[in-house]
């Protein structure tokens, strides 16, 4: 089953974000690797078999701050969305 795992990350600069793709990037079972975000400082990992608790202990090691987003708080779409109904006029 395919995981999709978001994970901030305390990133400044480019140098960081490149450092941070290519660790978890060489990670075992990631598909693919993104940094999203208003501030770029999101990391989404697609994969299976991925372990996210390695991955964010690596990242806090190698980079800085980390924590694991829970699902659907990305800043990139899949958060809640809300429905309106509009009920018709009389």
């Amino acid at each position: 089953m395919k995981q999709k795992i978001v994970i901030r990350v305390q990133m400044s600069c480019d140098k960081c974000r490149s450092k941070a793709m290519a660790l978890v990037a060489a990670a075992g079972g990631v598909d693919s690797v993104a940094i999203i975000g208003a501030d770029r400082d999101q990391v989404v990992v697609m994969g299976e078999g991925v372990d996210s608790i390695h991955l964010t202990s690596a990242l806090r090691r190698k980079v800085g701050p980390t924590h694991i987003l829970p699902n659907g708080q990305s800043a990139w779409g899949g958060g809640r969305s809300a429905t309106h109904s509009v009920s018709p006029a009389p």
